[in-house]
Parts: structure tokens; C-alpha cells; sequence
């Protein structure tokens, strides 16, 4: 007779009967447990959220999150607390996220910059595919060109292709750090140009604009929100966009690609969390995301910034994710700049 089956005298075996309490205490707490996420949540927001962005204060991510961050508070009736980690060109960020507990309270922005720093040094410790989940894309935004009227007396992109070329290598141009999306922008003007000129890096692009001004380097690319005070006040030039098509915030500024063949390169903002996050959670937050820049008002408020409201469903930043992946890295192989 097998050892649990039943006996001839119609009691049930003693391992039987320790295996169905288990089984029994197991179905209570695994339905316990199941309330209880849920329940969670349900709850959720109700406390403080953490968006972390690897940009300094001042920054367009910067700019970006504090909109968001008094939009979803006036949905949730919890704050957005931007918790800026400027450095390594988002790297120190995405490493901070990943240590925080995947109970939805810790978001980060990914943007254009950190996907390029990851594709530039391979041997970072995390893998943005697999380490984060997508929640929204938030939105696309353009770089410009933008150089110091009294150091640079070029008026277009051609002119300042001439000019540079009667000097190589004495130009000067900031980003937000070596690997940033900034650097990858001078590295496709030089590419593509024929000119030469030294990158200088910085913690972030208010340094390099600060430092435009005052004209330690001659000239910047800069994400539209941080570009626009200084292009409306007169106080530096832009240039040209690096998006393809013209940014109705500069609608007279051309783009590089009008001049440089083939020049293609924007920026953008979204919304991520560690992977763990649980789904139902990661979908609320999406939606809230998606129901803010969907909004006129607040669309009208991003575009005020120079950006251009998206607003996707986590499956399409997913998608989007990958093939800015796919471009980047192959960008990077081909450029044939070291990076280190």
C-alpha cells in the first residue's frame, strides 16, 4: 500500500493529514500576502515619491521633473521629491536606483544621456534593459549649438565650419560630462564636418554654458529647457538643432542637417523604475504620467520648454527603448573616438 493512501479503518494517514494542513497554511498565506499587495497597491501613492535624475539643478531633466513632479502632486496629493545626482553622465543615478527597494517609491529619469553613457563605458555594473523597467516616455526634445557671440563671430553652421577649420583644434566646446549625449553631439559635428575641436567636460550643462558665457570655451550643445534663457536674453547664439526637423521653440533657428548632411541627433525624457517594481503599480504611475502630458495645458507647458509631449504606454517605451539602443551603439562603434 502506498504511504498516502487511505487506510482500511477510513482514517486518513498522519502524513496525509500534515500534508494537507500545509498545503492549507501555505493557500492561507499565499492569499494573505496576495490582499495585502493588493491592498498596497491600492493605497499607492501614500507617501513621498523619489525621482532620481543624474543632471544637475538647472538642467533640462532637471527643469522636466519639477513640472511633472507639481503635476502628479496635484493628482495624488503626495510630493515629488527630485533628488539630483549630477556626474559620470547619469551612471551615478541609475546605480543609486538600483539600491532602493522595488516598492515603487523610487522612480529615475532615463534620458537620451544615460542610454549614451551606458553604450560609451560597457563596463558599467547594471544593464538599463534588464535593470529597469519602462514606465512613460515623457517627451522629445532637441540640443543646440549655441556659441559665444564675442569669442565666435560665426552667424550660421557654415560659417562656423569655416571657422573652425582655420584653426583646428583651438575651439572649444562643454558638455555635461565625457560620454554625455552633449559629447556625442560635438563628436558627430567633427565627424561629419571635417573640423577639429576640444571637448571640455563638466558635471552638467549649467557649468558649460556658465563657462560659454564667460568664455573659457567658445561654444555648447545644450538640451533645449537649459538653451533658452541664454538664446531669448541675447547672450548666446544658436546656431543650429540637432534634431531633423526645425524646433517651433527656435522656429528661425535651422537645423545642422540643413548644412551637414546626415546629422541626426535628440535628446528625451522618461520615466523608469528597478525591476521588481510590481506591475500593477508601474501601471498606475504610467497612466497618471500619460493622462498629465496629455493634457493641453501641460503639453502646452513642456512645449513652453522646448519639448515635445509624448506620453507612451510602457509596451511603446519599451520599444523605443531599444531601437535608441540599436542607434546609439552603433553611433558609438562607428565614430572612432575613445571615450575613456
Amino acid at each position: 500500500m502506498r504511504a498516502m493512501s487511505v487506510h482500511n479503518t477510513g482514517h486518513r494517514s498522519p502524513v496525509t493529514r500534515h500534508a494537507l494542513a500545509a498545503a492549507m497554511c501555505a493557500a492561507l498565506l499565499a492569499a494573505s500576502t496576495c490582499a495585502a499587495l493588493a491592498a498596497q497597491q491600492a493605497a499607492f501613492p501614500d507617501k513621498p515619491i523619489r525621482l532620481i535624475i543624474g543632471s544637475a539643478p538647472g538642467s533640462g531633466p532637471d527643469i522636466i521633473s519639477r513640472v511633472m513632479a507639481e503635476r502628479l502632486y496635484k493628482s495624488w496629493g503626495q510630493r515629488i521629491v527630485v533628488d539630483s545626482r549630477p556626474g559620470a553622465a547619469g551612471v551615478i543615478s541609475a546605480e543609486l536606483a538600483l539600491r532602493a527597494n522595488p516598492d515603487g517609491y523610487t522612480w529615475m529619469m532615463l534620458t537620451s544621456q544615460l542610454l549614451v553613457a551606458t553604450s560609451v563605458f560597457p563596463d558599467v555594473k547594471f544593464n538599463l534593459g534588464k535593470d529597469f523597467a519602462s514606465v512613460s516616455l515623457i517627451g522629445t526634445v532637441p540640443f543646440v549649438l549655441m556659441v559665444n557671440p564675442e569669442a565666435v563671430p560665426a552667424k550660421s553652421v557654415a560659417e562656423l565650419i569655416e571657422f573652425a577649420k582655420k584653426q583646428p583644434g583651438k575651439l572649444r566646446y562643454g558638455s555635461a560630462g565625457t560620454g554625455a549625449s552633449e559629447h556625442l553631439c560635438g563628436v558627430m559635428f567633427t565627424n561629419l564636418t571635417g573640423t577639429s575641436m576640444l571637448h571640455v567636460p563638466y558635471k552638467g550643462i549649467p557649468q558649460a554654458i556658465a563657462d560659454t558665457l564667460a568664455k573659457e570655451v567658445q561654444l555648447t550643445y545644450a538640451v533645449m529647457p537649459a538653451a533658452l534663457p541664454m538664446i531669448t536674453a541675447g547672450r548666446l547664439r544658436a546656431l543650429g538643432v540637432t534634431s531633423p526637423q526645425r524646433s517651433p521653440s527656435l522656429p528661425d533657428v535651422p537645423t545642422i542637417g540643413e548644412t551637414v548632411r546626415g546629422y541626426d541627433m535628440f535628446g528625451w525624457y522618461s520615466i523608469v523604475a528597478p525591476t521588481g517594481t510590481p506591475a500593477a503599480i508601474l501601471d498606475k504611475v504610467s497612466a497618471e504620467v500619460i493622462r498629465a502630458v496629455k493634457e493641453p495645458e501641460f503639453a502646452k507647458q513642456l512645449r513652453s520648454l522646448g519639448t515635445d509631449a509624448v506620453g507612451s504606454t510602457r509596451a511603446e517605451l519599451d520599444a523605443f527603448r531599444r531601437s535608441q539602443t540599436k542607434k546609439i551603439t552603433e553611433l558609438v562603434k562607428t565614430s572612432g573616438v575613445d571615450f575613456k
